[in-house]
Parts: structure tokens; C-alpha cells; sequence
């Protein structure tokens, strides 16, 4: 009796274990990319079709018909939900650009909308 006993605590905690490991892997890449700050995350998906400084003077930009972010009109017209919502949904009109909601978390698309806030002239 004793030894069953043992093997069902064993077993419960192995059971245990085993949903810790994947409550954690599940939330891993949120925790990761949770620390990515705007400007690393820009650089990574946004600089290749808008550049550096938001001017979308790269090929690739002028290719895509990338929108300048620095523009002070553009910026002053659109808001920030529009913003948040391009950068999560992608945007067919125009140029092509994809949605971002499967590669980063809401909160980066919001510190994303910040950065291109800062990138006006």
C-alpha cells in the first residue's frame, strides 16, 4: 500500500511538472518579445519599407508605396487607433502592407505607435 501510495505522488507531481513546463513555454514568446523595446522592433519589421527615419526612401519603400511616417500632415490626420490597427491588420489599400498581429504583442503595437509618433518632422 505504501508503495502505491508513493507512485501516485510521484506520478501527481510529474503531472504537475509537466503543466508548469507548458503554462511557461506557452507564454514564452510573449514574455520574450515583451522585452523588445519600439525601436528594436521597428528596426526588425518596419525600417526595410519605411527606413530609419520613417521617410520610406529605401527600395523597398518606394517599391511597396510605403507611407512616410514622418509626414507632419499624415501625422496630424491619423490617428492613433488607425495606426495600431495598420500595424496588427496590415493595410491592402495603396501599398501592401502585411499585419504584424501574429509576430508581436498588442502592447508593442502600442509602444510601435508611440515610435512612429516620434518619427514626425
Amino acid at each position: 500500500m505504501r508503495n502505491n501510495s508513493l507512485i501516485a505522488f510521484l506520478f501527481s507531481a510529474f503531472v504537475i511538472c509537466l503543466a508548469v513546463i507548458a503554462v511557461a513555454a506557452s507564454g514564452k514568446v510573449e514574455n520574450d518579445s515583451t522585452t523588445r523595446s519600439a525601436a528594436e522592433l521597428y528596426g526588425k519589421y518596419c525600417a526595410s519599407c519605411h527606413g530609419k527615419d520613417g521617410r520610406a526612401k529605401s527600395m523597398k519603400g518606394k517599391f511597396a508605396h510605403a507611407r512616410d511616417l514622418s509626414d507632419s500632415k499624415w501625422q496630424t490626420d491619423v490617428s492613433d487607433e488607425r495606426i495600431f490597427n495598420s500595424i496588427m491588420n496590415g493595410r491592402k489599400e495603396g501599398g501592401k502592407m502585411p499585419a504584424f498581429a501574429k509576430k508581436i504583442t498588442e502592447q508593442e503595437a502600442e509602444s510601435l505607435v508611440t515610435y512612429v509618433r516620434g518619427l514626425k518632422k
